[in-house]
């Protein structure tokens, strides 16, 4: 994906998340707002409710009896004798009735005195505590008492839990795509540092080596190199690893070219037998003591990219052989059924343990063993295979055989 695209996304990703926030928060703002209304109203009714009865149904108010002094503080006029006890029954009958569920202190104003003589604590959900509260005296007021309810902001909140839970669901939300977005772009960074210290690194070498096959096939050539046994073998032996080395780097160059734009693949048929047959004989050539049974059907084709599928084959053949401590054999194998063809390769080498499996086609992962320290390579061949049976849109798994060695399994759906 471009860099330009890529913050286009970042941006209306970021964008879209901040708006539902936003939203979402002026959202629970109203929500607060109207069940904060919610509440003074059903106080309202609840307190007019204890007016009526205290007042005896005599009641001849030209106003309101009840004022809303503050968020949490009512003043209710009775405009007649009560008692503190009669007042407290009406109180938690009323709040009760219309579930008014939090606590509250009441206190009443006292003739003699000329002060406000505190009531009680009335708490839902343990005993009433000792507190000393003050209420002011108001004017122009002789039978009234006054209520206050200390926890109405807790209480609002607790009513819109849910509300608060999906603004925190949301800020999460919020906090994991950036760290994912900022994930992404360190990681595409060091893809682009590695994939270009890849290509430069496998430019530089493949001129320098390419200098040493030309003078090595020269040397190949000269009649005193001929005539010398011990001489051919050492041009042969530099030849022979000039070009594995030579393998190696363009496997690289492949995989750093599919990792920044997707391999180019030119599909056609391919008839199965002659065409492994003849990648069998070939490592055949350099394997003397290698045994390959192949159990194909004749008239079996696919259709797929010549050149990439012949390095799947050869991958997969190499690792048996190379992997293998005793004498090499492999066995390959096809079957058909309705969703596809399988074609296997079955071989008698050392297995992979099974905690390893799942990572042997992950870029540089080579399984710890004696063996693959004798053994020269840089865990690139399985993850190129993985690669090109993905663009195939082919599947490939491994498991280790009952007996011996390990079965990989390419799948290609029909």
């Amino acid at each position: 994906m471009e860099i330009k695209k890529l913050n286009i996304i970042i941006t209306l990703g970021f964008v879209a998340i901040i708006g539902i926030l936003i939203a979402q928060l002026l959202w629970t703002r109203q929500a607060y707002n109207i069940e904060d209304e919610k509440f003074n109203q059903t106080v309202n009714i609840a307190l007019l409710e204890v007016v009526e009865k205290l007042s005896g149904g005599k009641t001849s108010f030209s106003e309101n009896p009840v004022q809303n002094i503050s968020n949490d503080y009512y003043v209710v006029n009775i405009n007649n004798e009560f008692h503190p006890e009669v007042l407290e029954y009406y109180l938690k009958t009323e709040f009760t009735r219309l579930q008014i569920n939090t606590d509250y202190v009441y206190a009443l104003y006292n003739c003699q005195s000329d002060r406000m003589m505190y009531g009680k604590y009335v708490s839902k959900h343990q005993e009433s505590p000792n507190m000393a509260i003050k209420f002011p005296k108001h004017k122009n007021l002789v039978y009234y008492f006054s209520i206050r309810f200390p926890d109405k902001t807790t209480y609002l909140i607790s009513s819109l839990r849910f509300w608060y839970v999906l603004t925190f669901a949301l800020i999460i939300i919020l906090l994991v795509y950036v760290y994912s977005i900022y994930t992404i772009i360190q990681q595409k960074k060091f893809s682009e540092l590695q994939r270009d210290f890849i290509n430069n690194m496998t430019h530089e070498f493949k001129t320098p080596l390419s200098s040493i096959l030309l003078a090595s096939e020269a040397l190949t050539k000269q009649q005193l190199i001929k005539e010398n046994p011990k001489l051919q073998t050492y041009t042969s032996i530099i030849t022979d690893q000039g070009y594995k080395l030579n393998n190696h780097i363009e496997k690289i160059l492949n995989i750093a070219k599919n990792d920044a734009s997707g391999l180019s693949l030119k599909p056609q048929k391919i008839v199965l037998l002659p065409f492994i047959q003849e990648i069998a004989d070939t490592i055949k050539q350099k394997n003397e003591n290698l045994s390959v049974e192949i159990e194909i059907d004749s008239n079996t084709s696919i259709i797929a990219d010549e050149f990439h599928f012949t390095n799947i084959i050869y991958n997969i053949l190499d690792n048996s052989i190379k992997y293998c401590e005793t004498k090499p054999t492999i066995r390959i194998s096809s079957f058909k059924d309705s969703k596809g063809l399988y074609l296997k390769f079955k071989d008698n080498g050392m297995g992979i343990p099974p905690k390893n499996i799942p990572h042997i086609f992950d870029k540089f992962y080579r399984v710890n063993t004696k063996k693959s320290d004798e053994v020269n390579g840089f865990g690139l061949g399985l993850f190129y295979v993985k690669k090109i049976v993905q663009q195939h849109n082919w599947k490939i798994s491994v498991e280790n055989n009952k007996d011996e060695g390990i079965t990989i399994t390419l799948f290609l759906p029909s």
